[in-house]
């Protein structure tokens, strides 16, 4: 098997590393580095390639994924300081009005 043959990966770890790929795109990062940091980030998250003969059933974790998730939030950051705050006000208006339809026992609990 060649060197970068992608055959023993599954399909999921394949759709999973052109996701990740365009995230970094989006990024502006370039078309090499992204499909580069792709495959190293699927490798980093299940262990290599998946297939029969390659070892199967070794334990994934999605701590890359978890990471990259925090470094959104920038649509958040450019809206205004009174945007954020109505957004705010209406969200503790509306959990407001449901704590009234919730049961006593289950709104006690809340508070703690």
């Amino acid at each position: 098997m060649p060197r970068g043959d992608k055959s023993a990966y599954t399909g999921k770890q394949k759709r999973k590393a052109e996701h990740i790929e365009e995230g970094y795109e989006k990024r502006g990062v370039k078309k090499e580095e992204a499909e580069r940091r792709a495959w190293a980030t699927v490798n980093k998250e299940s262990g290599g390639g998946k297939k029969s003969g390659s070892g199967r059933g070794r334990k994934t974790t999605n701590v890359s994924s978890k990471r990259g998730g925090k470094l959104g939030g920038k649509a958040s950051a450019a809206r205004s300081a009174a945007d954020r705050s109505r957004a705010a006000k209406k969200g503790a208006a509306t959990r407001k009005r449901n704590a009234v339809k919730r049961s006593p026992t289950r709104k006690a609990a809340g508070k703690r």
